[in-house]
C-alpha cells in the first residue's frame, strides 16, 4: 500500500491529462461530447460529497479532479464553435438516464447508494463518449484517458479501507478510462468496419 498522500500526485496527473484535452480541445483536435463532460462536471461532485459525509479524506481528492477537469472541458468546447460533437438521440437519452441517476441520488439520504447512484449516472453519461471513441478514436485524446487511469490506480494503491465509498468510485473511473484508451490506441472499431473520420469536423 502506498501512502495516502500519493493521492494528490493522482489528482494532479489527472488535471494535467485534462489540461492536455483542453488544449487539443482548443486547437479543434478533440471534439467532445457535451452530453458527456456536462455530466462528467456534474456527477464526480455527487461522490465527492458523499465521500466528505463518509470521512473518506484524501482519496476523495481523484473524485473532485474527476469533475473540475471535465468542466474546464465543457467551457472549453462552448468557447470554440468548431471543438464539439454533434449530439444524436442517443446521447441525448444517455444524459436522460443518468439525470435520473442524480435525482436518485438527490432523493436519498444513505450515502454508500449516493456513490452508487453517481457512478450509475456517470457510466451513462460516458456511454456516447465510449462510443465516438471506439467508432471515432481520431475525436478524442488519448493520453488523457491514459492519465486519468494511471490517477485512479494510483488512488487504488493508497487505500487500506476496502469499503465502498473508498474504493468504488477510483475503480469505476480506472475501468472506464483503460477501455477508453484501449479502444483510441489500437483504433478497435476499425476492425468492425466503423469509418475512421469522424461525423462532424
Amino acid at each position: 500500500m502506498l501512502d495516502e498522500r500519493f493521492v494528490i500526485i493522482a489528482g494532479i496527473i489527472n488535471i494535467s491529462g485534462i489540461l492536455l484535452y483542453v488544449y487539443d480541445t482548443i486547437r479543434g483536435h478533440s471534439k467532445p461530447n457535451r452530453v458527456t463532460w456536462f455530466l462528467w462536471s456534474l456527477v464526480p461532485f455527487i461522490a465527492f460529497s458523499a465521500q466528505i459525509k463518509q470521512g473518506v479524506g484524501l482519496t476523495s481528492i481523484l473524485t473532485f479532479t474527476s469533475g473540475f477537469g471535465p468542466f474546464l472541458v465543457l467551457v472549453t468546447s462552448l468557447l470554440n464553435k468548431n471543438a464539439y460533437w454533434e449530439l444524436k438521440r442517443f446521447d441525448i437519452v444517455c444524459g436522460a438516464i443518468a439525470i435520473i441517476g442524480v435525482i436518485l441520488w438527490l432523493v436519498t439520504k444513505n450515502p454508500n447508494l449516493a456513490i452508487i447512484f453517481s457512478i450509475t449516472a456517470d457510466g451513462f453519461a460516458a456511454l456516447p463518449t465510449l462510443v465516438k471513441s471506439f467508432k471515432f478514436p481520431e475525436t478524442e485524446s488519448m493520453v488523457t484517458y491514459l492519465l486519468a487511469s494511471f490517477g485512479a490506480l494510483l488512488t487504488l494503491f493508497t487505500i487500506d479501507t476496502w469499503k465502498l465509498e473508498f474504493f468504488a468510485f477510483p475503480l469505476y473511473i480506472f475501468v472506464l478510462c483503460l477501455t477508453i484508451t484501449i479502444f483510441i490506441k489500437f483504433k478497435v472499431g476499425s476492425r468492425f468496419g466503423f469509418q475512421k473520420n469522424s461525423e462532424k469536423k
